[in-house]
């Protein structure tokens, strides 16, 4: 077959190939280049290219993507005339007449040889990669810009590939110390809950499920951070890898409010076991008791495996039931109850006057009521003796002065020591309001609200009030009402 023949048919083989395919003779010149080939390029026809290789090069340029050769860089076409067979080189390309047109090339070299061995057929086969550089590139860009740390990690030899600006910031790594370090040296499944699984799956190239571990760090300190891995395929020097990308949430605020909630609950506990004072937790649904401390149980002789999971009525520690009632109706009103006097009764059926006060508090993210019972027997019966010995003496009290018996009197009943000259003239309106309400039950917020009042005004009336009685609690308020006649109900002229 004739030259001219065998050149016939090599251009009508190439013509249909998807590749494109430029063919060059021994002498450099640019013989015929395939549709495919030309559409790579951006021109119109063949000719565009250039009728030699040096037309070639002044029309196009040529950068290596993933050239790894020691050495000076050659043009793909030198190499071509050279005699030189190589395959999978990624060239991007720009045409000069328009730089602002970029293509991705992967190219191979075809080289057949005559009888004596001399280059006679040159061949530039080449495939459009630039949709898939593109995807890489707005990875690439992606992964840089996404604030959540990641980085990637090459199977095949456990070395990190790409680490982004989330990740440095998280452990406190320059990139120069992550990439190219193995996974045995930045370790970041420390301490992971499934270990094992993992490493065994990162070793396979599957997904590691998510798992709380502890990141190392360059101080040596573990970071604690949940951790996942996508396995997914990056391009490498050989064409495409397998790599794993690792990426994290930062819990290292949770752990720090977890250790600091564990070590309050944890004190809580300590004081709770240790006070002098007798204790009870209670859930907030049914108030029935979680546990009591030893003061509780000493008091009211009721060990504390005993009184679990029972209420303070189960345990028949109220002596009045109506007590009872009011103390767990003003509870789930108000939520909390301050000083509640009530008699109980310890588990022989001894008698205790008591202050009941109650708080709801959450306890391991649960909603209780936090109890405390402190025994007043001592004090209630030392004022009943007190009392008892003023009404003795009062009985003939015909040698006493005027002063003495007042002085006295006043002793006997404590609710009646409010200054003489006060009275309901000496209130202001808004006084006489807060003590109205006062009579009828009303709390500083529902006075506000029927008033329309901020609750500081409604606290400097009220603390107002107190000041002119004479009496520090709303109690002794409504007591100084009644001595003098004033009722729920009583209306005040003004």
């Amino acid at each position: 077959m004739s030259d001219a023949a065998h050149h016939i048919q090599m251009r009508q083989i190439v013509a249909g190939l998807s590749e494109g395919v430029i063919l060059i003779e021994p002498d450099q010149t640019i013989t015929y280049a395939n549709d495919a080939a030309v559409m790579m390029h951006g021109v119109v026809d063949a000719g565009d290219l250039g009728a030699t290789v040096s037309e070639y090069r002044a029309n196009f340029t040529l950068h290596y993507r993933n050239h790894r050769e020691i050495g000076p860089l050659q043009h793909p076409l030198d190499r071509v005339l050279a005699g030189e067979v190589f395959r999978d080189v990624v060239v991007e390309l720009i045409p000069k007449r328009n730089s602002s047109h970029r293509w991705m090339h992967r190219i191979r070299s075809l080289v057949t040889t005559d009888a004596d061995g001399i280059p006679s057929g040159l061949a530039l086969v080449m495939q459009d990669v630039s949709e898939r550089y593109q995807a890489e590139a707005r990875f690439e860009r992606m992964f840089n810009a996404n604030p959540a740390p990641a980085i990637i990690c090459r199977i095949a030899d456990l070395r990190f590939v790409r680490v982004n600006h989330g990740f440095l910031d998280l452990t406190g790594y320059h990139r120069d110390d992550v990439l190219g370090r193995s996974f045995c040296e930045i370790d970041l499944l420390r301490d992971a809950e499934r270990r094992e699984m993992a490493i065994h799956r990162l070793h396979e190239g599957r997904t590691i499920p998510q798992m709380e571990a502890q990141l190392a760090t360059p101080c040596g300190r573990g970071r604690y951070v949940i951790v996942a891995g996508h396995a997914i395929e990056m391009p490498g020097p050989g064409g495409v890898e397998p790599c794993m990308l690792f990426t994290f949430a930062d819990l290292e605020d949770r752990r720090k409010a977890e250790m600091a909630l564990r070590h309050s609950e944890e004190r809580f506990a300590k004081a709770f076991d240790l006070s002098p004072v007798p204790s009870a937790l209670m859930d907030a649904d049914g108030l029935e008791i979680t546990s009591v401390n030893q003061a509780f149980a000493t008091t009211f002789g009721h060990a504390p495996e005993a009184a679990g999971g029972q209420s303070l009525a189960d345990l028949a520690l109220w002596v009045d039931r109506a007590e009872q009632r009011k103390f767990s109706r003003d509870l789930r009103r108000l939520g909390s109850v301050r000083g509640f006097e009530a008699v109980l009764q310890d588990a022989a059926g001894a008698e205790i006057d008591c202050l009941v006060s109650a708080e709801r508090v959450t306890i391991n993210h649960e909603a209780c009521v936090l109890c405390v019972l402190q025994d007043i027997t001592s004090r209630k019966r030392s004022e009943r003796e007190l009392i008892s010995a003023i009404e003795a003496v009062m009985a003939d009290a015909s040698w006493f002065s005027h002063g003495v018996i007042d002085k006295l009197a006043t002793l006997r009943h404590p609710s009646r020591s409010v200054r003489p000259s006060v009275d309901i003239e000496n209130l202001t309106i808004r006084e006489q309001d807060m003590l109205t309400r006062i009579c009828q039950g009303a709390t500083d917020h529902e006075i506000g609200a029927e008033l329309k009042l901020s609750p500081n005004t409604v606290r400097n009336h009220v603390s107002s009030l107190y000041r002119k009685l004479g009496v520090n609690r709303r109690s002794a308020v409504v007591v100084w009402a009644q001595e003098r006649g004033i009722g729920p109900n009583t209306q005040h002229q003004r």
